[in-house]
């Protein structure tokens, strides 16, 4: 029986797998919920579906495999599934599993070659980060490292194999979520190697409680967006730029636009000369030039998942639709009968 499984599993990685150009190439990937049902998307550039699988539970982000239709779903933290789909047939390859004690954070990340996975993940007592690796040939748990702060929630692979983490700070309870430190939080941005050593750190002294939550990548530079965990009365800026070997800068809306985002941001995308941010508490999404500058805020209720194909910003909201948007305004694309959740993630 071992013999005929690992002939099996074998046989499974030297199989031809389709490409996303085979699939009618999905420029993103969309978690949502229909009725009571919860689905994984793959979207067009258009904004139409073009391919809908089941998940057990309520999806948060996905991870797509750069050349195989292959994704990965994660479950919304404290993360109960992380589940390998075949994109073309829906068929679920591999469901990942943690080590005991330990839970899934949300996201992930792949090498720039496919070979490995990266999941952000805590040891669920005491929300210490980790960065589980993953090889993808079948799935097989490696090693984890540190991810040298509490937390960890989004990640980004560079192109020469550094990874970015943003460890939010927060420690939870790993049942219901219950924020346990938000007086002595303390968020950070961590650089590690391709070997996983850490390569440059930094934290925000001045506003502790700003959980640094997702990432976006601008050439050599980082946006990252934030929560604000403090005096909701402050007004704190939910954008941030760091170049690693320097230190972290924030980025204020205008002055009148201060409390429009409510402390939140829940998404965030780059290109080359702007960074986009939304915010479904406050039912906006703000643009910034590449300096952090604002440029324009358009308002639409529930806004969230951000990304980008083609060099422009591409948005959908907790109603179904999906929408371009730039410095004149959101434009609608499409609607689905799908409620999309926080998450638009680009293939490319």
């Amino acid at each position: 029986m071992q013999r005929r499984t690992f002939l099996a599993s074998f046989a499974a990685t030297l199989a031809p797998r389709l490409t996303w150009a085979d699939i009618g190439a999905p420029a993103f990937l969309a978690a949502g919920k229909r009725g009571e049902d919860f689905f994984l998307h793959g979207l067009a550039a258009t904004g139409g579906s073009l391919f809908r699988i089941a998940l057990p539970g309520r999806g948060h982000a996905a991870a797509a495999h750069p050349t195989r239709a292959e994704a990965v779903a994660f479950a919304r933290r404290p993360g109960t599934f992380a589940l390998v789909i075949d994109c073309a047939t829906g068929e679920t390859r591999h469901r990942l599993t943690p080590p005991e004690g330990m839970q899934f954070n949300g996201h992930g990340a792949y090498s720039p070659d496919g070979s490995l996975l990266m999941t952000s993940e805590v040891v669920a007592e005491s929300s210490e980060g980790r960065i589980g690796l993953w090889d993808t040939a079948l799935y097989t748990r490696l090693t984890d490292w540190p991810s040298h702060g509490i937390g960890p929630h989004e990640i980004k692979r560079l192109a020469d194999g550094r990874l970015v983490v943003a460890n939010g700070g927060i420690r939870t309870d790993p049942v219901d979520r219950t924020k346990l430190n938000i007086p002595d939080m303390r968020p950070n941005l961590t650089l590690l190697a391709a070997d996983g050593a850490l390569l440059d750190q930094v934290d925000l002294p001045d506003l502790h409680q700003n959980s640094i939550r997702h990432l976006a990548l601008q050439g050599e530079t980082i946006a990252f967006a934030m929560q604000w965990e403090g005096d909701p009365a402050e007004p704190v800026p939910q954008l941030g730029l760091w170049t690693p070997g320097s230190a972290p800068r924030l980025c204020p809306p205008t002055e009148a636009e201060a409390f429009t985002m409510q402390g939140y941001a829940g998404s965030i995308a780059a290109t080359p000369d702007r960074i986009l941010i939304t915010s479904p508490k406050g039912g906006v999404a703000m643009i910034f030039a590449a300096d952090g500058t604002p440029v324009a805020t358009h308002l639409r209720a529930d806004l969230c998942g951000a990304a980008t194909s083609g060099g422009a910003f591409t948005v959908t909201d907790g109603q179904g639709a999906v929408w371009a948007a730039d410095d004149r305004g959101l434009t609608p694309l499409a609607t689905d009968e799908t409620l999309w959740d926080n998450h638009l993630v680009a293939l490319t």
